[in-house]
């Protein structure tokens, strides 16, 4: 048996002997661990004086202030149920703007002088750190003589405990700020924008007659798409390693033609991996919900219930953060770049998006009354204006590197921003838009505008998954979100967008109502004029087809086809005068944000295309020369010829990846990606080609990757 043979079997041999939990008897209250590791209102309440808890809950729902009474009442319960819980650390957990999390531990435990120990926490720890955290990008805003950065806690996203074999870690959710008060992370832009949408939409909300709401929020839930591969591929597997994606791999006889794959038993060993995955998420106080085998063979997604938008964008982090972590005591790696594996889907993390009231109204869910579809339309066609004057903005924030490998392909949705609303939905905007219709009939209008408004359809149409963004009964599915992104930005995004549309849509709803005109009827023509004006943004055909292309071109749609092109939209007048307006991020921080992320695509392909130089160099084509010498030696003639000419052309295109790689000019930050984009990439490709030709004629006990078939059916 051929090394590369006892590998694979060595791969497929799993036992759930080491791991094992089994199954436990789920009536029982002592087994239900759904937030156990969380300090929750509900831990609040058990250990907080009455008086306390009740302050803070007030403090929480106003926005106001901790005062250090308070501050120092919560930091006293929480270090104690944290001590119970077995930590003996703390640490503020932030995002900066590296797209992942960070943590800097401090003891809990302090020398009292005696040879002893005290365990001190302060409600001026809680509130406040100094991790000074220099290093992390800033786009400019710190210098290195004023690097000081601060964290503030969160008080709004509970904090939790992460447990590890040797102990246990408080963590607490926290903003990242600068000394001079800018923004150095995703969090604190997305409670902005929060504020901004709740103030707009409330207003909106007064306007259309409903006085009892105090506060809007947005809510997420978002599906996380991933693959598992056998940790023993990816350890031979220096591209999986650095980069996460495979650089080489020739396409195997089977990937998933068949859709045997999709929906279909998951196999042991993932699904124990699954199960404890689920089971530190629920300790954790994460909603996990839904589990199923994806389109390609070793592609998986775990989605959770909506939350309130910055806890579930905390949430979203533990979610890859837990998923990595875990799977490793299964012999397994989680890949979480959206396109591993060339040929084969690649890995999207669905935004599912809406907004709701404090009393548990859902403002884009068609209602039963009359009164409750004025408010949906309200805010729907809101959503439509925001989508069709800001697309180029939202598809910059589904950019990034391995995004330009995924989005357009037949599992993502193109790059071209369009809003699929169902047919039965985009024909009541078109009734409304025209004023047509038989009152007698369901869903028609009156021709003066005023509506006869039957209860609209709730599922109005099939899903379209080739639509970038789809109403899908009560929210809107934002689908070019990658797999690895943060939710922080794109959801900052979408906030502040809809802020300035329903305040636009205010603005023309007061000005009717204050000349006299009915509300139903200023509501059904502001409806109208929107929609109208930004329709061309809504689209249910097939994204896919060429004639989408052309027919979006017409239309002055963006298509915004790599990472290059999309960027510069973020630094668009318009886009820092919205963001400016609502106080979400100043002019400085929206151009650092533009700064790091061209910073960051630049970086990923340089160390993919050195990455792929040096694998070429020193593995494959060794592999190749090998094969050469075996081919000469037993005298075939015909396949000599064949394997030289295609170890000649790997060697040619070495060199010119190499030669791409060295030069270097005075390029500003956008002229540098775009020549990795225009000159790197194409280099890249052309070693690839050439090295996955050989892949297919080079012996099995020669060639130095484990290949597609191997790692994507191994389980």
């Amino acid at each position: 048996m051929t090394q590369s043979r006892q590998r694979n079997v060595s791969a497929a041999r799993w036992t759930a002997d080491d791991v094992a939990f089994g199954a436990e008897d789920l009536t029982r209250p002592q087994n239900l661990v759904f937030g156990v590791d969380v300090f929750s209102p509900a831990v609040q309440r058990q250990r907080l004086p009455k008086d306390v808890y009740k302050r803070l809950q007030r403090t929480l729902e106003r926005g106001e202030a901790l005062d250090v009474s308070l501050a120092d009442a919560v930091a006293s319960a929480m270090k104690e149920w944290a001590l119970e819980k077995g930590a003996t650390h703390y640490t503020h957990w932030f995002q900066p703007l590296t797209g992942s999390t960070a943590e800097k531990h401090d003891s809990f435990f302090g020398p009292t002088g005696d040879g002893n120990a005290i365990a001190e926490f302060s409600g001026k720890e809680l509130i406040q750190g100094e991790p000074d955290a220099s290093s992390f990008p800033t786009g400019g805003i710190r210098a290195t003589f004023e690097a000081r950065g601060y964290t503030a806690w969160d008080p709004t996203s509970p904090a939790f405990i992460l447990e590890n074999p040797n102990g246990a870690l408080l963590c607490i959710p926290t903003a990242f700020t600068s000394w001079t008060g800018e923004a150095l992370d995703t969090k604190i832009p997305l409670l902005r924008s929060m504020d901004a949408l709740s103030k707009a939409a409330i207003r909106g909300l007064r306007l259309l007659g409903d006085n009892d709401p105090q506060r809007v929020f947005t809510t997420i839930g978002a599906e996380q798409e991933y693959f598992l591969i056998d940790e023993q591929y990816y350890y031979e597997r220096p591209d999986l390693q650095i980069t996460g994606r495979t650089l080489f791999g020739a396409q195997p006889p089977k990937g998933h033609e068949l859709d045997d794959h999709y929906f279909g038993s998951i196999p042991e060993r993932v699904l124990a991996y699954m199960m404890d995955t689920e089971r530190q998420l629920n300790k954790l106080g994460v909603p996990v919900k839904t589990r199923h085998n994806e389109v390609a063979p070793g592609q998986y997604e775990l989605a959770p219930l909506f939350e309130t938008s910055n806890v579930a964008a905390d949430h979203q982090h533990l979610v890859m953060q837990v998923m990595e972590q875990t799977a490793p005591r299964y012999g397994l790696v989680a890949l979480l770049h959206e396109k591993p594996f060339a040929g084969v889907n690649g890995s999207g993390k669905h935004n599912n998006w809406s907004m709701g009231t404090d009393l548990g109204g859902n403002l884009l869910d068609p209602g039963d009354t009359p009164h409750e579809n004025l408010v949906f339309l309200f805010f729907c066609a809101a959503v439509i204006k925001a989508v069709n004057e800001h697309a180029g903005l939202l598809r910059a924030t589904a950019a990034n590197v391995g995004q330009d490998h995924r989005l357009g392909a037949n599992e993502a949705p193109p790059a071209i921003i369009s809003i699929f609303l169902g047919a039965e939905l985009e024909a009541v905007f078109e009734a409304i838009e025209s004023g047509e219709g038989d009152p007698s009939s369901p869903g028609s209008f009156l021709g003066l505008g005023t509506p006869v408004l039957p209860p609209l359809p709730r599922h109005g149409g099939d899903r379209n998954r080739t639509s970038p963004f789809a109403f899908t009964g009560n929210k809107f599915e934002f689908r070019a979100l990658g797999s690895s992104q943060s939710l922080g930005f794109t959801n900052t995004v979408l906030n502040t967008i809809a802020a300035e549309a329903i305040d636009a849509l205010a603005d023309q709803l007061e000005a009717k109502i204050e000349a006299g005109s009915e509300l139903a009827a200023s509501v059904t023509e502001v409806v109208r004029e929107v929609y109208s004006a930004n329709k061309r943004v809504v689209f249910g055909g097939d994204g896919y087809a060429q004639e989408w292309q052309d027919e979006a071109a017409a239309r002055g749609l963006k298509n915004l086809r790599t990472t290059p092109d999309a960027l510069p939209e973020i630094v668009a007048p318009e886009v820092i005068s919205v963001f400016e307006k609502y106080e979400v991020l100043s002019a400085r921080e929206v151009e650092a944000r533009y700064e790091i992320l061209l910073e960051q695509y630049g970086v990923k392909l340089n160390i993919e295309a050195e990455t792929a130089a040096t694998i070429a160099r020193t593995l494959i084509l060794p592999a190749a020369v090998s094969q050469l010498k075996r081919l000469q030696d037993v005298g075939l003639d015909a396949a000599v010829a064949e394997t030289k000419a295609l170890t000649e052309e790997l060697y040619a295109a070495i060199l010119e990846l190499e030669e791409q790689n060295r030069i270097e000019g005075e390029l500003g930050e956008l002229e540098h990606v775009l020549f990795l984009r225009d000159h790197v990439i194409p280099a890249m490709l052309g070693v690839r080609e050439v090295a996955d030709k050989l892949e297919k004629i080079v012996a099995d006990d020669l060639w130095p990757l484990p290949r597609y078939s191997e790692m994507l059916f191994i389980k």
